[in-house]
């Protein structure tokens, strides 16, 4: 029986390790500005995380052979653990988890605390139950005011989102579900929800944030390919949760600017 236990184990580990070494389960390529390190250090992370599990797996499967049940096997002796290796491990486990922070920290802060750049397209994201919506300021770069009482998500666009149309500023909003975005350029994101915490993730872009009732929070990202990205709620957020995605379009600046001239063109 320990030799079963010992070959189970160990064919579980080694084939799972192939699979993630192998990269046959792994984020899809990246297309953001921060792609580069966040993958680095996703990397870094699997290897050490990878050498701890397969040499703790490779233990226990010896282990279980090693004092499997037998006639000639001695009486079970219990000890109470080692002072020493707890202190040792819990150091190590204590410096590699605060290093893995802080190395990831510059590019966490860069796109949350620092302001984005000036020149940066401006979007609103909204998420609801169960769907998401983006608003742009428009020529004049304000947005206009929403209130809660003017919400109707059964209306869309600017229904949904409870713009003021009588706001001169909310004249040239534009209220869209789908994302749309020009490439190498920044984007200064503004996310709130409505209703329950929500999460918009985009894998491609590696941006991931939850937008929670009653606050306003401010994020850029930079996306560097053009392509088509899926968008999900990464928080369960109700029976609809399945149904709350979308898709976000990275185009050339010049397609950029003729989309948005064809959404305001059917606010004429």
């Amino acid at each position: 029986m320990g030799l079963a236990l010992l070959v189970v184990i160990w064919l579980i580990t080694f084939i799972s390790t192939y699979f993630f070494a192998a990269k046959t389960w792994w984020l899809p390529t990246g297309a953001s500005a921060a792609a580069g390190f966040i993958d680095g250090q996703f990397t870094l992370t699997f290897i050490l995380m990878g050498i701890i599990f397969v040499a703790a797996q490779v233990a226990l499967g010896y282990f279980a052979w090693k004092y499997r049940d037998r006639p000639s096997a001695p009486p079970v002796a219990y000890s109470h653990g080692n002072v020493k290796l707890e202190i040792i491990w819990t150091a190590l486990t204590t410096v590699l988890f605060i290093g893995l922070n802080l190395m990831g920290y510059p590019v966490w802060a860069a796109n949350r605390w620092e302001p984005a750049k000036p020149g940066s397209v401006q979007v609103e994201v909204t998420g609801m139950q169960f769907a998401w919506y983006f608003r742009y300021p428009g020529p004049d770069g304000k947005y206009g005011a929403t209130s809660p009482k003017l919400m109707d998500p059964s209306a869309g666009g600017e229904g949904a989102v409870g713009l003021n149309t009588s706001d001169p500023a909310a004249k040239d909003d534009v209220v869209t579900g789908t994302l749309y975005l020009p490439v190498d350029r920044e984007v200064d994101l503004t996310l709130r929800s409505v209703d329950v915490i929500h999460s918009f993730f985009v894998p491609s872009l590696r941006f991931k944030q939850d937008a929670v009732p009653g606050l306003m929070i401010r994020m850029h990202l930079t996306p560097t390919q053009i392509g088509e990205y899926e968008i999900a709620c990464a928080e369960l957020c109700g029976l609809g949760h399945y149904k709350m995605h979308g898709m976000v379009h990275v185009v050339s600046q010049d397609d950029f600017d003729k989309w948005m001239a064809a959404r305001e063109a059917e606010k004429q």
